[in-house]
Order: C-alpha cells, then structure tokens, then sequence
C-alpha cells in the first residue's frame, strides 16, 4: 500500500478506536452545507470526513472489528466520529439529514455493535443522557422512600392509637 493510503488508515483507526462511529451517504450533497454541519458537530466534539470504503474496511479489520468490516459498505461514504454521546451525536447526525434526500444513514457502529438504519433511529428515539440518569436515580431512591412511608406510617398509627386511649382516659376522669 501507499505511504499516503497508509497514513489515512492509521487515521482512521483513530477515528473508530472506541468512539462512536455514523456513516452516512452525502452524494449531490453542497460542499457549504457539508461545512456547516462539520461545525455544528464540531460543538459536540465530533468529526465529519469523507473516506474511501476500502480504507475503512482495512482499518476496522486492523483493529478488530469484525462487524464493521464485514458490513456492506458502498457509494459514497462520509464517517462521523467523535469523543462525545452516541445519542446526541446520532440525533444531530438524523436531525442534519431530515428533508435532505441526497444525505441518509448507512448504518452505526456503538459499543461493538453494528446497528442498521432502522436501529440507529430507534437510538436518536431515547431522551437525553440527563434524563435517562435522573430517570435511573428515581428508580433507585423509590424503594427506600416507599419503605420510610411505610414505618412512618406505622409508628404514626401506634401515635393515633395512644392519643385516642389518652383521650379516653380523660373522659373516664
């Protein structure tokens, strides 16, 4: 292989080493609409480029990962990585491509995991990070809050029955 095929599979293993990969296809795509959506990602510390499907190939092969490398990748592709959430990323990698027919989803590689399509949209479909972790820690304070209530609740009714004997005994006196 070339010294310059060479270099840019050495790049691309750093794009893919453990980070959230997209590919989407962009062909007819504007060279200034391109940009702008590489800055947007930019805010989320992702990347956009354009790579060749082979060199793609070479490069998960390389590094292990099998599923992208035996997925059936063609036309024109653009890769979209970053150090960032996979579900931000994806919802703004979908959120770019809505009403623009020349742009689409490939498929997703998450966490060794090949997703198509229709996977990738289910993954943009979940709330925020925040959300889900608040979300997690309801769940886990609920049993201890349910169990407070239930012993306050017993220690209440001892209270409620001592002052209704109390007051009795005031009536009997």
């Amino acid at each position: 292989m070339r010294a310059e095929k060479t270099q840019m599979v050495q790049n691309l293993k750093k794009l893919l080493s453990e980070r959230p990969v997209v590919l989407i296809s962009y062909k007819g795509l504007k060279a200034n609409v391109f940009n702008e959506f590489r800055g947007k990602l930019a805010t989320l510390n992702a990347e956009c480029h354009v790579i060749p499907n082979t060199l793609l190939r070479i490069a998960s092969q390389e590094l292990g990962m099998d599923g992208l490398a035996a997925a059936d990748v063609s036309g024109d592709t653009a890769l979209v990585s970053g150090a960032c959430d996979p579900v931000a990323m994806v919802k703004m990698v979908l959120e770019f491509a809505k009403g623009k027919d020349q742009v689409s989803v490939k498929f997703s590689y998450i966490e060794n995991a090949l997703l198509n399509e229709k996977d990738t949209q289910a993954l943009a479909d979940l709330p925020p990070r925040e959300v889900l972790l608040a979300q997690l820690l309801g769940l886990l304070q609920a049993p201890g809050s349910q169990l407070v209530r239930v012993l306050n609740a017993k220690v209440a009714s001892v209270v409620y029955v001592l002052d209704a004997f109390c007051k009795k005994n005031e009536q009997v006196a």
